[in-house]
C-alpha cells in the first residue's frame, strides 16, 4: 500500500514546485549575474528606458526620477511590514552614503497603506534619501512588462545615467552585491571606481 501512495506523494511535490515556479523570476528580461541569481543586467543596446517615477515622497515633498539624470540610481521598491525589506534597509542606507559623492543615489518607493507607517521605518533605519508614497503600487505598474515580479517584494530597478533601467534586483540587496552592478556603469560613464564626480 504504501509503495503505490509514493509516486502519488512525489507527483504531488513536483507540481507544487511547477506552481511555486510561476512566482519565480526565470521569465524576467536581461541576464542572470555570474553568482547571482537573482540579479539580471541588461547590455547597454538593450535597455528600456526607465518610467519617470513622479510623485510626493514620505514627507511630502514632490520628486521625479528624471531630477536624477545623468546619475546611477537604484530605485528600491519597499514596505514596513515586509522582513527582507527590513533586513536590507542598512545595506542601501551603507551603498547611499558609500556611493553618493561618485554620483549613485537610492529612491524608494513606499507600497505601506499608512504614510505613518512608512516614516517610522524610514526614522528607524535612519535613511538618508527619499522614499516616494505608493500605497496602491502603480510607480511599478509602469516599468516595462518582465523587468521584475511586482508581486514580490522588495526589489530593485539600476537606472543608468542615462535613464535606461540597466539591472534589476529581486529580493533584498546588500551593498556589495549593488557595487558590482553599480561599477560598470560609472566606468562606461566615465568615470574611475577611485574618482569623485562634482
Amino acid at each position: 500500500m504504501t509503495t503505490t501512495r509514493r509516486p502519488y506523494a512525489a507527483v504531488a511535490v513536483a507540481v507544487a514546485c511547477v506552481m511555486l515556479a510561476g512566482c519565480s523570476t526565470t521569465d524576467l528580461v536581461g541576464d542572470t549575474t555570474p553568482g547571482e541569481p537573482l540579479t539580471r543586467t541588461l547590455e547597454e543596446g538593450e535597455r528600456p528606458a526607465a518610467p519617470d517615477f513622479t510623485g510626493t515622497t514620505l514627507e511630502g515633498d514632490e520628486v521625479h526620477l528624471s531630477d536624477y539624470r545623468g546619475k546611477v540610481v537604484l530605485v528600491n521598491v519597499w514596505a514596513s511590514w515586509c522582513g527582507p525589506c527590513r533586513a536590507e534597509a542598512p545595506e542601501l542606507k551603507r551603498t547611499q552614503e558609500k556611493w553618493a559623492a561618485r554620483g549613485v543615489h537610492v529612491l524608494g518607493i513606499d507600497n505601506d497603506n499608512s504614510r505613518a507607517d512608512g516614516l517610522a521605518f524610514q526614522k528607524e533605519f535612519q535613511l538618508g534619501y527619499p522614499s516616494l508614497y505608493d500605497p496602491a503600487g502603480k510607480q511599478a505598474l509602469r516599468l516595462p512588462h518582465g523587468l521584475v515580479n511586482t508581486q514580490s517584494l522588495p526589489f530593485t530597478i539600476v537606472i543608468d545615467p542615462a535613464g535606461k533601467v540597466a539591472a534589476t534586483h529581486m529580493g533584498a540587496v546588500t551593498e556589495p552585491q549593488m557595487a558590482k552592478v553599480i561599477t560598470p556603469l560609472l566606468a562606461a560613464a566615465g568615470q574611475k571606481p577611485g574618482k569623485r564626480s562634482r
